[in-house]
């Protein structure tokens, strides 16, 4: 008997329901429903159960939700609190019932009560998110590196500006990485913050049962005054041809640094380790140094180049006068939401010295739905490629390059993580 939409509960869960919710999600996610004390110890360690959703059909949970609190690095390097949206299931038996979409509505209708700015996801499949007013506003680039013609010198053994490079262990990492990573949000559009248990978990002091450990290498860059400006964690195999020579791949898993001497330095490091002869990037920014640092950058070869981190619009005044503009104009603008969070008409004064962004009756000169202002606010997508595809329209000819100059950014912006 299937159970009519109205029948199903969703709210938020209890502590009792928490493995049951678990297994939701484990199901959902096609990872094996089995739930183990140790995962429902860690789960409701971190868990706010005021911002767990669950559906229920009857007893059972069949879709799951939560979001926890957030900061984004906005366009000039001010931090803004966002709504992040995680743990996203609904069980194969109980799909096309609403259940996602009374759970979204319902937790961005509380991001908007609490004062959150925007609301941030990694969206696991692209068609999904755009109907809740998001949209993909960083992408993320993965290069594998043959070693063997970048022209790097195979001698090198230090940064030649004086400072060094010191392989270090998990608990100096908990110590160093978490400032060093407050230095580089900072300064980094679509950065986001750190807790303290993603030191732990990416440092191996907590264990998750669905992710194997094994031990990475760490190694960090200090510059010649001795301060840390960079840190990469790498991996890597051990491959051997017929011929017995040694052709190893190091595969990073993060690398975060300040300075360019910082990166060029770690990158260096990396492809000069003897016997890797190939290197895996791991996730970086879309215009990140790294080719460009290869005497060869075509040794660099693009493997995979995705939409990454989304981001949805909740207060249009505050997200618009948080970031900075590297040109100066005004724009009037109409944002359509049909979830009636952020719509409105808006005029924005923009300068190099600030911004105030405020309703307006005036005359829209450009038109767009709020999912087209997510992607447009951090400055990495073009509205004239937008009005090309018909996202965006223009009201008055022009103001799509009016948008561009005021919105888009010298460097493209980047997150770094996932969650």
């Amino acid at each position: 008997m299937t159970s009519h939409p109205q029948d199903l509960a969703v709210r938020p869960v209890t502590e009792p329901e928490i493995p049951d919710w678990i297994r939701a999600l484990n199901t959902g996610f096609l990872r094996t429903p089995d739930v183990s004390d140790e995962e429902i110890a860690d789960r409701g360690s971190y868990i706010d159960t005021s911002r767990t959703l669950g559906a229920f059909d009857g007893n059972r949970c069949v879709a799951t939700f939560r979001s926890f609190p957030q900061e984004l690095t906005a366009v000039g390097g001010r931090p803004v609190p966002a709504d992040a949206i995680s743990n996203v299931t609904v069980t194969a038996t109980h799909r096309r019932r609403g259940l996602l979409t009374r759970m979204m509505t319902q937790d961005l209708a509380a991001a908007k009560e609490r004062g959150d700015v925007v609301a941030t996801l990694i969206a696991a499949e692209y068609r999904i998110y755009g109907r809740y007013g998001f949209g993909p506003a960083t992408t993320a680039t993965q290069w594998d590196i043959d070693v063997t013609r970048a022209g790097l010198d195979p001698r090198w053994s230090a940064p030649e500006d004086g400072g060094r490079i010191d392989l270090v262990d998990a608990e100096d990492v908990r110590k160093l990485g978490p400032e060093l990573h407050e230095r580089l949000r900072r300064t980094q559009p679509g950065a986001v913050n750190r807790d303290d248990r993603w030191w732990q978990v990416t440092t191996g002091a907590v264990r998750l049962e669905h992710a194997p450990w094994t031990e990475p290498f760490y190694a960090v860059y200090r510059a010649p005054d001795g301060e840390v400006q960079g840190l990469a964690t790498y991996g890597c195999d051990d491959t051997w041809t017929d011929a017995k020579q040694p052709q190893d791949t190091a595969t990073v898993k993060k690398l975060i640094a300040t300075t360019p001497a910082a990166e060029r330095a770690l990158w260096h490091h990396i492809c000069s380790i003897d016997w890797v002869t190939k290197v895996k990037s791991g996730w970086r920014a879309p215009d990140d140094l790294l080719p460009l640092l290869l005497p060869d950058p075509r040794a660099a070869t693009i493997t995979t180049q995705a939409d990454w981190l989304w981001v949805r619009v909740l207060d249009v005044v505050r997200a618009m006068e948080a970031r900075s503009y590297e040109g100066e104009g005004t724009l009037v603008f109409e944002v359509v939401d049909g979830a009636g969070l952020a719509g409105g008409r808006y005029r924005l004064e923009a300068s190099a010295q600030g911004a105030s962004c405020t309703p307006t009756t005036e005359s829209a000169e450009l038109t767009l739905d709020v999912r087209e202002l997510g992607t447009l606010w951090l400055g990495d997508e073009s509205a004239v490629r937008l009005a090309a595809l018909g996202r965006v329209r223009e009201e008055r000819a022009g103001a799509a390059r009016v948008a561009d100059a005021l919105l888009r950014t010298s460097r493209r912006p980047w997150c770094p993580d996932i969650f």
